[in-house]
């Protein structure tokens, strides 16, 4: 049974405003997000690097055409029946109409929510202006509420990971201006300290998403107790299939041996939480 999409995204949005923290893996593909959907998770998203690098792609958002992108990462958003983010990076565009047309075509494609940054994808300018990155987020809420969809829109902030003189400070002051714009979830990836995450939490006004990909070493109850909304992986699930990968078929090339049979999913798991 297929679940109408307002429905999902009524669900994402409560998700935000419960007052629990939960957390929502990365998928790069059809398989992945089943499986992960078939763990129990309230919501996933997207990754759009794990995509990209699935397809033989440099990660960014000028590796593949737009409409061949947001095809890849609806097919996720439309394989599973719990809402899904996407990560649509910095919208595929550089001006607020752009980014509106790009959050029309993600609902389109199935999405419960998104998150749009403010990296220009040019690390000599890496970020956009304040002013013009609260202006594409301004235009990405009205898009989403011209819709029939209760839309979540995540704003990211980037400083932490292009270089920044005082990243901690930027992102509170951006992710202040992105919430006054329209933004339901604020999100600014890099910090790995309580510090500064419990700062984030406190001085920017709204739910945050904290992605794990970066740390060496946390947990739920641990971001939790910070008072994070949302977790995410990132491509760190991806980066860690892969390692796997690479770990077996260094054995194999190196070894002759095959000890991963222990490991492997079984095919009556895969049919039933792969295929429909």
């Amino acid at each position: 049974m297929t679940t109408p999409l307002a429905d999902k995204a009524l669900r994402f949005r409560d998700l935000h405003r419960a007052g629990k923290t939960f957390v929502m893996p990365n998928a790069w593909d059809v398989a992945s997000a089943r499986m992960l959907a078939a763990r129990g998770f309230p919501a996933i998203a997207t990754t759009s690097a794990g995509i990209n690098w699935a397809c033989g792609l440099p990660d960014g958002p000028g590796a593949a055409p737009r409409d061949v992108t947001l095809a890849r990462h609806g097919a996720i958003a439309r394989a599973v029946d719990l809402p899904v983010n996407g990560d649509l990076e910095n919208g595929y565009g550089d001006t607020p109409e752009e980014v509106a047309d790009c959050i029309r075509l993600a609902i389109e494609e199935g999405f419960a929510g998104a998150g749009i940054e403010d990296f220009t994808g040019d690390r000599r300018q890496p970020y956009y202006d304040t002013g013009l990155a609260a202006e594409r987020i301004a235009a990405a809420r009205a898009a989403a509420d011209a819709s029939d969809i209760p839309f979540t829109l995540t704003a990211r902030a980037e400083c932490f990971l292009y270089g920044h003189d005082d990243p901690t400070g930027e992102a509170i002051r951006r992710l202040r201006r992105y919430r006054e714009a329209g933004a339901d979830c604020l999100y600014a990836p890099g910090p790995t300290d309580d510090e500064t995450v419990r700062r984030l939490v406190g001085e920017t006004g709204g739910p945050l998403n904290v992605v794990v990909e970066q740390w060496s070493e946390t947990n739920v109850a641990r971001l939790a107790g910070l008072g994070v909304v949302r977790i995410s992986t990132g491509a760190k699930l991806f980066r860690a299939v892969y390692g796997r990968l690479a770990a077996l078929a260094t054995e194999i090339a190196q070894d002759g041996t095959f000890s991963f049979g222990k490991d492997i999913v079984s095919d009556e798991e895969i049919e039933t939480a792969v295929t429909r």
